[in-house]
């Protein structure tokens, strides 16, 4: 995904037919933006014959004896430009709504399509490289589906129409003309080829510089603890300088095109109208007809310039749709099955866990193990730490529970079913977790509560946040629980934001639930709140707890000690205490250096 574009194969137009399955719901409204275009088309190439009529009649021999006629053609010329108006606008609307509207279709799809994906997936992807997806490349879909499309049929049909009306005028002019347009056409296509390259390599600067913008935007506070912001402010701008030398060696080769066609098509245009002007003084073709002659090289001149400047967009448009045809073609490890199986009905104590033989390693450090050859059973009921020096496999063991990885050996069952025959959502459904790193989205209190459970009413919301130790402060805020929290919860504490997470995981009411630091965040107070809030809610269910904080988990039923991946210690506080072990050396170092604990 990140890759470069020197490191992908070259896009083409051909790609564009990625994008078939979104246009192809809307075939009503492309044949009535057709049936415009072809109305559009004919009434464009009517003038030029209009014109012959008028110049003959008006200014010819019997042009004065004739003014009848001419009213008459003067009347129709009106007409056609009627006809024109009314068909252009037509076409212009249904175009431009079918731009906007598969537009939304597309971008709606790679949204939905990126959110399933595993966290594998991010691990590998930078974020800005998506939204750039979104938007940057989007966008360019939009240009292609809302104009360019209608352009290029537009302008063939000119070039086609005008070209026929152009022999019917003057076979012997047009057979020159014809000779000298193919000679020019094959230099303009050769060179549209470097356009396309440099039009990828453009979009590929323009999503490094948004990804970048992206990580340093969420890592704002650190920046500026650091006092980085000058340099960041610089790299940022060194990334944007890139973008825009890329995008100006695009812009110089599309202008070298633009020039490339102008002049060449024009000036064979040119050499022939010239031969006609000379026919024309020789008796061999009338004014109107020389006239109508250069009206129609000059449709045929612009359909071709049109095209040129057609095909450059459909080349940047073919370059994003790849890019968004990779994104849409990832296809997440992690998957419900075709036919899960049924999740056992909820018992009073929660659900019963067992790991059997369990071996992890990720994706990106193949040759570390983090787990290894793990076994646990945990009743239903049970609440059982897990503590364990930083990279012991902890919170691994928690991202296998919720099936964001899958074990490459061994396997995990939950109420006596392996969790990877669950329906995703069933699975993670019945899971509730506190995460370490808290999540407050861009909302009120109340919704960033609700998140736990979407259909939860005011009150089953307040009731956990009570719960949680959270009432009392929200109820503080500005407006209560309609309070705006701020981007990543800004304008809340750090405990705060732990109690909103810990409320929202108490309204979802699993029979399973995880707490990973889940007071880590706390002072003393709020933590002696939320951890009589955190025992009352274990009662009916299952917990897993993971605490570096060991005054935490001393109630725990057992305590589960893991080091390099593996069970190295289990019992009781008292029992691992006696016992001298791993657990014993943690605990003297952490009570020597917090008595009160």
């Amino acid at each position: 995904m990140s890759t470069h574009a020197k490191d992908r194969p070259k896009s083409s137009l051909a790609t564009l037919k990625g994008l078939l399955p979104f246009l192809a719901p809307y075939r009503k409204q492309f044949i009535l933006a057709g049936i415009a275009l072809l109305i559009a088309a004919g009434a464009t190439l009517a003038i030029p014959y209009a014109f012959k009529q008028m110049i003959d009649a008006g200014f010819g021999p019997a042009g004065v004896r004739d003014s009848a006629q001419i009213d008459l053609v003067f009347m129709g010329l009106f007409g056609v430009a009627c006809v024109l108006a009314i068909a252009t606008a037509a076409r212009f609307y249904m175009v431009s709504w079918l731009g906007e509207r598969v537009t939304a279709d597309l971008r709606s799809a790679v949204y939905r399509h990126v959110v399933t994906q595993s966290p594998e997936f991010f691990e590998t992807t930078q974020t800005g490289e998506v939204l750039s997806r979104l938007t940057t490349d989007t966008t360019l879909i939009q240009a292609l589906v809302g104009t360019s499309i209608s352009m290029a049929l537009r302008n063939t049909l000119l070039f086609i129409g005008g070209l026929a009306m152009l022999f019917v005028t003057s076979i012997k002019l047009s057979a020159i003309i014809l000779v000298m347009l193919a000679a020019v056409v094959l230099p303009i296509v050769l060179f549209g080829r470097k356009v396309r390259k440099l039009s990828r390599d453009s979009q590929d600067r323009v999503a490094d510089a948004s990804a970048l913008a992206g990580e340093i935007l969420n890592a704002m506070p650190t920046v500026q603890a650091f006092t980085h912001e000058q340099q960041e402010a610089g790299r940022f701008g060194a990334s944007v300088e890139r973008a825009f030398k890329t995008a100006m060696q695009r812009i110089r080769a599309r202008s070298l095109l633009t020039v490339m066609a102008i002049l060449l098509v024009f000036g064979a245009i040119v050499f022939v109208l010239w031969l006609g002007a000379h026919a024309v003084i020789q008796g061999r073709m009338t004014a109107g007809e020389l006239g109508q002659f250069i009206l129609y090289a000059s449709i045929v001149a612009g359909a071709i310039g049109a095209l040129s400047e057609v095909l450059g967009e459909a080349q940047r448009a073919a370059g994003a749709a790849e890019r968004l045809l990779e994104l849409l073609s990832v296809r997440s490890p992690i998957q419900s099955p075709a036919q899960p199986l049924t999740l056992a009905a909820r018992t009073a104590n929660g659900a019963s866990l067992s790991l059997q033989h369990l071996g992890f390693h990720y994706p990106s450090r193949p040759n570390a193990a983090a787990l290894h050859d793990l076994n646990l059973e945990i009743r239903p009921g049970e609440t059982v730490a897990v503590v364990g020096p930083s990279g012991a496999g902890k919170t691994t063991l928690f991202q296998l529970l919720l099936r964001f990885y899958d074990p490459q050996q061994g396997r995990i069952l939950l109420d006596g079913a392996d969790i990877r025959q669950l329906d995703l959502a069933a699975l993670r459904g019945a899971i509730g977790i506190v995460p370490q790193d808290t999540v407050i989205f861009s909302e009120n209190a109340m919704e960033n509560i609700r998140y736990g459970r979407a259909d939860a009413g005011d009150d089953e919301v307040i009731a956990a946040a009570k719960l949680a130790a959270a009432h009392e402060f929200i109820e503080r805020l500005p407006q209560g629980y309609q309070s705006f929290l701020g981007e990543r919860g800004v304008r809340l504490s750090g405990g705060q934001r732990q109690r909103i997470t810990i409320a929202r995981a108490l309204l979802k009411n699993p029979p399973l639930l995880l707490l990973d630091e889940a007071t880590s965040a706390l002072d003393a107070e709020s933590e002696r709140l939320v951890q009589r809030a955190l025992e009352a809610a274990m009662v009916g269910r299952t917990t897993l707890v993971i605490a570096h904080r060991l005054a935490t988990v001393q109630r725990a039923d057992r305590i589960i000690v893991m080091e390099h991946g593996r069970i190295v210690e289990m019992g009781s506080h008292s029992e691992l205490v006696a016992r001298g072990g791993l657990y014993a050396s943690l605990a003297a170092l952490q009570f020597s250096q917090d008595p009160a604990a």
